[in-house]
């Protein structure tokens, strides 16, 4: 039996980190600061942008997403030569809305252009720092833009577009 048995494939997970704003000062003047995301136990980390606290990333990571759908968490860290790297908050996403949308998307059958199938809002229960909207592309992709709150810090927010690709179609 295994510690962690991968569950049931539902598709590709790609999420795209593009930037951070009003992230916190962890050195002297700015910070270096870099986002690792974790779906279950796969990691994927951002490169450092240096000395900067709006920097931005365009960067793309892919995580497979398997039944149980897990929530989506990102720890943003400021990168020190000498000493521990800082931690510069975190945050959670929760990835059942939209694959529920993929499901909707998947019984309601294809349509052209771009439709927006669901409207997430901020909650105690997200990190949501504002609306979040979820979207088909003419592909069949399913696709959300999102705003995260840093938690257990000051100031911080994440920008991501998250793209689910249904490969149980």
């Amino acid at each position: 039996m295994e510690a962690e048995s991968a569950g049931e494939p539902l598709g590709l997970l790609k999420v795209l980190v593009i930037q951070g704003k009003k992230l916190v000062i962890r050195d002297f003047k700015s910070s270096d600061p870099y986002v690792i995301v974790k779906l279950g136990n796969q990691t994927a980390k951002t490169k450092v942008i240096n000395s900067c606290l709006n920097p931005v990333w365009n960067e793309e990571l892919s995580f497979s997403l398997t039944q149980p759908v897990k929530d989506l968490r990102l720890e943003v860290f400021d990168k020190d030569r000498f000493k521990a790297d800082d931690k510069m908050g975190h945050a959670e996403l929760s990835l059942k809305p939209i694959v529920l949308a993929a499901r909707l998307k998947r019984v309601l059958g294809g349509s052209s252009g771009l439709t927006m199938l669901r409207k997430v809002t901020p909650d105690t229960n997200n990190c949501l720092a504002r609306d979040s909207s979820i979207s088909c592309m003419d592909g069949g992709d399913v696709s959300q833009s999102v705003w995260l709150k840093l938690r257990d810090v000051e100031s911080g927010e994440i920008e991501l577009k998250i793209k689910f690709i249904d490969q149980s179609r």
